[in-house]
């Protein structure tokens, strides 16, 4: 779906919108779930881009020493350490954050992707990144699908969002060399305030059991991995001599040069006939 041409408003609509009783109701179970994936993590930084202002309780618990807000565009507030730039564009240096968490950052970013380049570019090697968003594939999408058919002028948050699909978020991180450790689905409710009611709440709870991949928002906890390239010891028997002549010297794939038989060399490295 089609994205706010303003990313930055479009997410700081979207705080609005937390403090909503719908809204509310969201931001309790995303609380909740991060702040179980966050349970087992250590480390000195972890960074919150996008909407802050639901998550203090999951990040007061979390035994990272540091966390740093980047705010939509303007300070939030907040205590805490606080810096503005964009996502897609973060102001950290490489290999330096320990985790990072997006609470629908890439649901209105203009180039998901991106975003998602620069979080691997500032994670240390095995950092984490937990990705909230919401699914497509639920009542939740199909709601903003008519919205963009019905009311393509009207930009009300969070439907006008790009919602995803959390296999296609999962493809691009592993593009990225992410490993997904975990991948939780919750928020059953239908998307209409008078689903708070109590007789739904038997839906919301059922939902995690039988139909899980259906929920209106996914929540994706992916490490990253770096390849670590053992050096071989190089092979010198591979290796051709120029002779001052200029002509090159057989090597021992075609058999022992008049120079090795006259040294009685007879050994030939066993990587050269591979």
């Amino acid at each position: 779906m089609t994205p706010s041409n303003d990313p930055d408003s479009s997410l700081l609509r979207l705080q609005d919108w937390y403090r909503s009783p719908l809204g509310q109701a969201v931001a309790a179970r995303e609380s909740d779930c991060v702040k179980e994936m966050l349970s087992d993590l250590f480390g000195y930084y972890l960074v919150q881009i996008g909407a802050t202002d639901r998550f203090a309780d999951a990040l007061a618990a979390c035994r990272i020493r540091h966390s740093v807000l980047l705010p939509c565009r303007a300070p939030s507030g907040r205590p805490g350490l606080e810096i503005i730039g964009h996502p897609a564009r973060l102001p950290l240096a490489s290999d330096e954050i320990d985790a990072v968490l997006l609470p629908h950052t890439l649901d209105f970013a203009p180039d998901p992707r991106q975003v998602l380049r620069e979080v691997e570019r500032v994670l240390i090697p095995e950092g984490r990144v937990f990705i909230l968003g919401f699914n497509a594939l639920s009542t939740w999408g199909l709601r903003a699908a008519l919205h963009r058919l019905g009311s393509a002028r009207r930009r009300r948050v969070p439907w006008c969002g790009r919602f995803l699909t959390p296999f296609r978020v999962e493809d691009w991180l592993s593009l990225l060399g992410f490993d997904v450790e975990d991948r939780d689905h919750i928020v059953f409710l239908p998307p209409f305030r008078r689903a708070l009611d109590s007789r739904f709440g038997a839906l919301d709870r059922l939902g995690g059991r039988f139909w899980s991949p259906m929920g209106g928002v996914y929540v994706i906890r992916a490490v990253k991995r770096v390849a670590t390239l053992t050096p071989l010891r190089p092979s010198w028997a591979a290796r051709r001599a120029l002779l001052p002549g200029g002509a090159i010297e057989p090597s021992a794939r075609g058999g022992l040069s008049s120079r090795d038989r006259e040294m009685g060399a007879g050994t030939v490295d066993a990587r050269v006939l591979r």
